[in-house]
């Protein structure tokens, strides 16, 4: 039987943090749909038309090297914003809704437009100032030079593209648990996502 969570959200707020321990702890799969555009961004820096990167791409994309540049971030919310991107991609994100076993999506638009009907939906936010940290932190680790201030301004510019985009802008669903996740620890986190879906099941 399908049971959906939708939890959508900025850049480093923990939402896919979230989604992977949740899917976890109930056996659910697991999609993160910001690879998608990652995955049609990477294939647009090489040339590609977005539109056919989106309307040909296929699983194994998704675990292209490079991903989670901060070139390709800001490629894919650049992409993100194009209306036949977003509709050739929303038969692959709604047919992974439909397994048996549950699905859990993260994204930007899961509660609002892919999957409205979700028995689950959560926002999951934090301030500006934390998911600048904590993005910073991430790039840091894995290798890349670049300042906190950099990793600032480039989350303030993807938050107003997103935020602003006519085809499915970034924001709550009107029925979904907001989950700030500012002064929390990433237990804690989980642990109020997981009672969230806990009581949708009962």
């Amino acid at each position: 039987m399908a049971f959906t969570v939708a939890i959508d959200g900025p850049a480093a707020a923990g939402k896919g943090t979230i989604s992977k321990a949740v899917a976890a702890h109930f056996g659910f799969a697991h999609l993160d749909t910001g690879l998608l555009y990652r995955a049609v961004a990477r294939r647009t820096l090489d040339g590609v038309d977005p539109v056919t990167a989106a309307e040909n791409l296929r699983a194994e994309d998704l675990a292209t090297d490079g991903l989670r540049t901060p070139e390709v971030a800001r490629a894919a919310s650049r992409v993100a914003a194009m209306p036949d991107v977003r509709r050739a991609l929303v038969d692959f994100q709604r047919a992974f809704t439909l397994r048996d076993g549950g699905a859990v999506l993260d994204g930007r638009d899961i509660g609002t437009v892919i999957c409205p009907d979700a028995e689950v939906k959560l926002y999951v936010t934090a301030s500006d100032a934390v998911r600048a940290h904590r993005r910073h932190k991430e790039l840091v680790e894995t290798g890349h030079d670049i300042t906190l201030e950099e990793v600032a301004e480039d989350l303030r510019q993807r938050d107003a593209r997103d935020s602003a985009r006519a085809e499915a802008p970034l924001r709550p669903a009107s029925d979904a648990m907001v989950l700030d996740t500012s002064d929390m620890s990433i237990d804690e986190a989980i642990a109020s996502a997981i009672a969230a879906v806990e009581a949708q099941q009962r």
